[in-house]
């Protein structure tokens, strides 16, 4: 008797030591599928969230885009010719062994006589030929519709009634209210005068910016520093790169184009070319209004016609075949990361999000900022759920 209740009594305890962990696993609220389920369901809610953030952040740049343009088109200007002539800076203040502010201004003094010595070479031309294109403007629509209407009759008198119908109601506030374009166009150009200021100032605090801005996060866990930090040198990083390589792109195909018609006979070719090399900041922009326009103006000039068209045609050609072979693999040098359909598309999207030119110039770097961030997101997702694998 004495045995049995010993035996009863270890095997109470033996039951008693295995009781929590069946306890546990009894008490278990949820099977793995129905803990997958809710995984896939935080991701999901997770992304919509992020969706949402994003499309307020962008609707609130634009916001402020609109309500302050003039200001921050100055800025603009100011921040991107400050980070392209940033390394300039640095170049004349360590060959030439002088200070910070010496630097600074020998290169202003560089910059705006460059400027200066082009403006007064090329503005001569530009307005002779802007002041004749406006004479023989009318002449030259008048062709333009005169040919189009012989060859598409009921297209042309579709569009001619449509416009007629519009062309009232939409020029309507423009003739009830001329003040506001005038003193909108005064803000404007004086916006743009305080861009050397502006520039002046940046170039001179631009080392002490990201000391600035390591002070102001440092309420911050220190990772979360690091990352800011580093987002903000990727930002800058694909900025510089972009406008440094795509203004001498913009360059030296405005030069090509400018040359090449005035050689093959184009009227005004020194100021179409001119253009739409500057056009060719933003990517494909330049040549496909290049394309609209030319051609049309080679076909239906005084002396053109269909040998004047072919020739144009084997101008955007050439000058295309070196932009994508030799110009933006040596500068470029694939900076940006992007497929040309996401340029593409970045085009069209930051263009209609922060209205117009500003958008679609800040579009690749913008895109290519969002796409380092999500590497970055993806990248610290996949590490978490491989450290939680490895724990399991």
């Amino acid at each position: 008797m004495p045995h049995d209740t010993q035996e009863s009594l270890v095997g109470g305890a033996k039951d008693t030591g295995k009781n929590p962990a069946a306890s546990r696993s009894d008490k278990r609220l949820f099977n793995p599928a129905e803990l997958r389920l809710f995984r896939y369901t935080a991701v999901l809610l997770s992304l919509v969230m992020l969706i949402a953030l994003t499309g307020f952040i962008v609707w609130t740049f634009a916001w402020i885009l609109n309500a302050f343009y003039n200001l921050l088109l100055s800025l603009a200007l100011a921040g991107v010719l400050a980070l392209v002539l940033h390394p300039v800076a640095e170049f004349i203040e360590r060959r030439l062994h002088l200070p910070h502010l010496l630097a600074i201004i020998l290169l202003l003094v560089v910059f705006v006589v460059g400027i200066g010595g082009l403006i007064f070479l090329l503005v001569p031309i530009l307005v002779s030929q802007a002041v004749q294109l406006m004479t023989v403007l009318p002449d030259i629509l008048a062709s333009w519709q005169a040919r189009f209407s012989s060859h598409f009759p009921g297209l042309s008198s579709m569009i001619s009634t449509r416009m007629e119908s519009s062309g009232g109601a939409e020029s309507q506030p423009v003739l009830e209210d001329p003040g506001r374009a005038i003193m909108s166009s005064l803000g404007l150009l004086a916006g743009i005068s305080f861009v050397p200021l502006f520039l002046f100032f940046a170039l001179l605090s631009g080392d002490l910016l990201r000391g600035q801005a390591s002070e102001l996060l440092s309420v911050f866990h220190k990772r979360t520093q690091q990352k800011v930090l580093y987002f903000m040198d990727v930002f800058v990083g694909y900025v510089t790169a972009f406008f440094q390589g795509q203004l001498i792109i913009a360059v030296c195909m405005g030069t090509l184009y400018a040359l090449s018609f005035t050689l093959i006979g184009l009227k005004f070719g020194v100021l179409v070319g001119l253009v739409l090399g500057l056009l060719n900041i933003v990517p494909f922009l330049g040549t496909l209004i290049g394309l609209l326009v030319v051609l049309p103006m080679a076909y239906l000039q005084p002396d053109g016609g269909i040998e004047l068209l072919l020739l144009n045609g084997l101008v955007f050609a050439a000058v295309q075949v070196i932009e994508s072979w030799l110009l933006t693999p040596k500068i470029m040098a694939n900076r940006s990361g992007l497929h040309p359909a996401l340029v593409v598309i970045s085009l069209f999207f930051w263009g209609t999000a922060l209205g117009g030119i500003i958008g679609m110039i800040l579009a690749v770097p913008l895109t290519a900022f969002f796409v380092a961030i999500w590497s970055e997101i993806k990248a610290s997702l996949k590490c978490s759920l491989s450290n939680r694998d490895a724990d399991s």
